[in-house]
């Protein structure tokens, strides 16, 4: 038998403070009762609990560990691309803002659209001069009027239920003080330049302060480094290694949402090392959790849930979060005007059809350099809010039925684009405006427990066809947010439900309405 005596020492003192203070009659057997504090505090060895597992650096061992339940039941999060882009804050139309450096330094672009490829370098010359470099803008990254505390409730009024906010993009630049940031030779961190503060730090600290789980982005390299442009395995020892584990340990996230892979195989980024570490011995081992990007051609096979962006009809048996933004870049982009941003009623039903799959969105916002966030975007989030405050149960903590959607007649194939990124119409041309011969989703299925969730992108004339559910004598359905039961009556396999003509101001949330159909016949 095994005995730590400092710990034996530190269980009788305990007990002698508490029995010096008790009645005289009680101590007696006091040794017996010694033991008993010993043995109950005492760590135990081969007892029948369950001990975490430990986690290889492979991927046959990192592939086991399981995705924490909260990010399959939080469907709605908030992305946030935010550095010292976000100052010039222009590209052109179907392109990333936040790739200003890659695209004025490279002279070439891709995206949506045809470009000659140095358009962000005349911009860049004509606006701030041939001598002005990327890294001036950093002075200029001032972030005084960001409010992390605004922020976070603005998030929690969106309903969402986690955030992933950009600690450090391809341009390199953190939004923490961290030794690394600094390692090209000069300061390159936010804490040092323009805004002089820990803009990871105060953000985390405020979400963490609402129920909402907090998230960082993390670019695995960078475009500009020196060393990532002459020596690779250094910057990967020297640099991106010791850098994420700082941003971990200090902020210690609910989830590490890792970027920029795609440029070397998992194994020259040591990402099962960094895994194993992350998941054995980090500060959240237990509870983080992980995407997919690390490394070449990883993506959807190994690491965390899978990842798509700006994809459509994707569908995973794994968890799985699309992410794009409410216009097009990510960052923000001074270029972009009202018609290229997505309607709040656009941006619900790409959430309905991802989440119908069993995927999460994550959506994105891109404030200015001074922490604004624009109020096209903050309309967005609070008209998002008040849906999901009437409709939340159709949507958080649900999964997949067996059937994801309801199709009316028609052809339901997606015609092929020719743009690299699929934009939010896709979703209107599936659901309100279909083109000659195309099927529509008529209905988003969800389902939680024995709860059936039919949501429909148009309020329903008269009555609503739900096919393939056969009632039983418990069945009952429900509007959400009209609190009178709705009559319905079955038609083969098929269920036909009796809609309330209700008037514009009278309806209990616009853009979608789910009916709630309880005990309906198992499959």
């Amino acid at each position: 038998m095994f005995c730590d005596f400092r710990f034996v020492s530190r269980a009788a003192h305990r007990f002698f403070q508490n029995a010096s203070l008790a009645p005289v009659g009680s101590r007696g057997g006091w040794f017996a009762s010694l033991c008993l504090v010993i043995f109950l505090q005492a760590p135990t060895v081969g007892a029948a609990s369950p001990t975490a597992p430990r986690y290889e650096a492979t991927w046959q061992s990192l592939d086991q560990r399981p995705i924490a339940d909260w990010f399959s039941a939080a469907k709605f999060g908030i992305f946030i691309h935010w550095g010292p882009y976000s100052v010039p804050a222009w590209s052109p139309k179907g392109t990333y803002s936040e790739w200003y450096q890659h695209w004025m330094q490279g002279k070439a672009l891709f995206g949506n659209g045809d470009f000659q490829g140095d358009e962000v370098y005349q911009y860049h010359v004509k606006t701030y001069g041939d001598d002005f470099t990327y890294y001036q803008f950093a002075d200029a990254f001032k972030a005084d009027l960001f409010d992390p505390d605004a922020w976070a409730a603005l998030f929690e009024k969106a309903g969402a239920r986690y955030v992933v906010l950009t600690s450090k993009h391809h341009d390199g630049f953190t939004l923490w003080p961290n030794e690394q940031a600094n390692d090209r030779g000069f300061a390159w961190n936010s804490m040092e330049r323009g805004a002089g503060r820990d803009l990871v730090g105060e953000l985390s600290a405020a979400v963490k302060n609402t129920p909402l789980k907090m998230g960082l982005y993390y670019s695995l390299y960078e475009w500009y480094h020196p060393w990532w442009l002459d020596d690779k395995e250094r910057f990967v020892s020297e640099h991106f290694l010791p850098q994420v584990k700082d941003l971990v340990e200090r902020y210690q996230p609910d989830l590490l949402w890792a970027d920029g892979e795609w440029e070397m195989e998992a194994g020259k980024w040591r990402s099962p090392e960094l895994l194993a570490w992350l998941f054995n011995e980090s500060s959240v081992k237990d509870t983080v959790v992980v995407n997919d990007r690390w490394g070449k051609d990883l993506r959807r096979q190994h690491g965390g849930y899978y990842t798509s962006e700006y994809e459509a009809d994707v569908e995973f048996d794994r968890p799985w979060e699309e992410t794009r933004g409410m216009g097009f870049s990510f960052g923000y982009n001074r270029n972009e005007d009202a018609e290229d941003y997505n309607s709040t009623r656009t941006l619900l039903l790409l959430l309905l059809d991802v989440v119908s799959k069993g995927g999460n969105l994550l959506l994105n916002i891109g404030p200015d350099h001074r922490g604004r966030i624009p109020p096209v975007m903050q309309q967005r989030l609070l008209e998002m809010g008040a849906w999901l405050e009437v409709n939340e149960e159709a949507v958080f903590g649900t999964e997949k039925w067996r059937q994801s959607v309801q199709w009316s007649a028609g052809d339901r194939n997606v015609d092929e684009s020719d743009e690299r990124y699929v934009g939010g119409d896709y979703i209107l041309k599936q659901t309100l405006n279909p083109p000659p011969g195309k099927a529509v989703k008529e209905l988003f299925f969800t389902r939680n427990g024995a709860d059936l969730y039919a949501i429909s992108p148009r309020y329903p004339s008269g009555h609503l066809l739900v096919t393939g559910v056969t009632p039983t004598s418990d069945t009952t359905v429900t509007m959400l947010g009209y609190h009178e039961p709705l009559e319905f009556r079955p038609q083969g396999d098929d269920i036909i439900v009796q809609v309330p003509a209700l008037s514009y101001d009278e309806l209990p949330c616009k853009h979608a309405w789910s009916f709630k159909i309880t005990g309906v016949a198992d499959e």
